[in-house]
């Protein structure tokens, strides 16, 4: 069991931690005018109305398949809608999560990979999927076989939950301007979402920053990774060509530049200047959100939260769920003034 935890550990870390891929920042609005042939309607305003799913739409998703690039075979796997989303949520969340935290990370799953398809007509190191199962890249995805292994004699549990999950939310999606949302998602926030104008330079209407205090009391919210001056050296002349950093170690960093959620925008190291998400990638911390001290003759750089910031805290939605609210409340509150639309 061990190894299976490890496993599933590394697929959310690397996902998580990754700032993510620069083509989710390009709009797909016209490439989506050209493409679609999905008729759309919005879900009702009434709870109890937009809850009830159209069956039709259900088995046409069942029906309609993603191209996943395997990157361990390079083979190209046809794996139904509903299939895909179950795989992609069981990677990206435990699955001991609350059910409604489950479902919001369903809907943004399928909208990321909606997306995704829409974007993968110009990325041509795709050789014609939709996109692919490496986590560095993409969004991290199981097969069912691969979730059999993980979750071992708790599979049918396990399985059936998630596929209880799926198929309450499976035909809705997140939009904005009439397009898929960039569905970003990460494991626990600084106690504030971050936007995407400070970790990826872009502004996006609905990621921007909020409140998300619950994450504090997540697992392993503050953590400590410590580097000896002769690490610090390597790492940082090896990213940095021509990087002068001086005799005077205890001041090789200076003082940074925080955004409201915590985040370092800046920071001052030996001739140069780095932004926090350089030093986050350079020395494999945990997120952006970080400050750093001299002690008996190492660097201790101590982090809060876990990835990037941007968007849906999955950590923050477990919490929101635990309170009594609805995965259509979660995702209003992490993409607010999006629209859930029933495909």
């Amino acid at each position: 069991m061990k190894k299976k935890f490890c496993i599933y550990s590394i697929l959310c870390l690397v996902f998580t931690a990754m700032p993510l891929i620069p083509a989710m920042m390009i709009s797909p609005k016209t490439s989506a005018q050209e493409k679609s042939n999905t008729e759309i309607s919005e879900t009702s305003e009434n709870p109890e109305n937009s809850t009830e799913q159209d069956n039709s739409n259900i088995e046409n998703l069942e029906n309609q398949v993603y191209h996943v690039l395997d990157i361990a075979s390079n083979e190209i796997l046809e794996v139904s809608v509903r299939d895909y989303i179950i795989g992609a949520v069981g990677a990206e969340m435990p699955v001991s999560f609350e059910t409604e935290a489950l479902k919001a990370q369903a809907v943004a799953a399928h909208t990321y990979a909606e997306r995704q398809v829409i974007l993968a007509e110009n990325r041509p190191d795709l050789n014609g999927a939709d996109f692919s199962n490496d986590p560095e890249q993409y969004q991290a995805f199981y097969t069912t076989e691969q979730l059999q292994e993980l979750y071992g004699d708790n599979f049918n549990a396990y399985y059936g939950k998630l596929c209880d999950v799926v198929d309450a939310v499976l035909p809705e999606i997140l939009f904005y301007d009439n397009e898929p949302i960039i569905a970003a998602f990460h494991a626990m926030s600084s106690g504030k979402t971050e936007s995407a104008q400070n970790v990826w330079g872009s502004e996006v209407a609905y990621l921007q920053s909020v409140d998300s205090s619950s994450d504090i009391s997540a697992p392993k919210y503050q953590q400590e990774i410590s580097y000896s001056p002769e690490q610090v050296q390597e790492l940082l002349t090896s990213a940095h060509t021509g990087l002068i950093l001086g005799t005077d170690t205890e001041h090789w960093f200076g003082e940074p530049t925080y955004s409201d959620a915590g985040t370092v925008l800046q920071i001052p190291v030996g001739t140069s200047i780095f932004t926090g998400q350089e030093l986050r990638t350079i020395f494999s911390l945990r997120s952006a959100c970080f400050e750093i001290s001299y002690q008996d003759k190492n660097f201790i750089f101590t982090t809060k939260g876990y990835g990037h910031g941007v968007g849906l805290s999955q950590y923050g939605a477990n919490a929101m769920a635990l309170q009594g609210l609805t995965y259509r409340e979660i995702l209003a509150y992490y993409y607010p003034d999006t629209i859930l639309k029933t495909v």
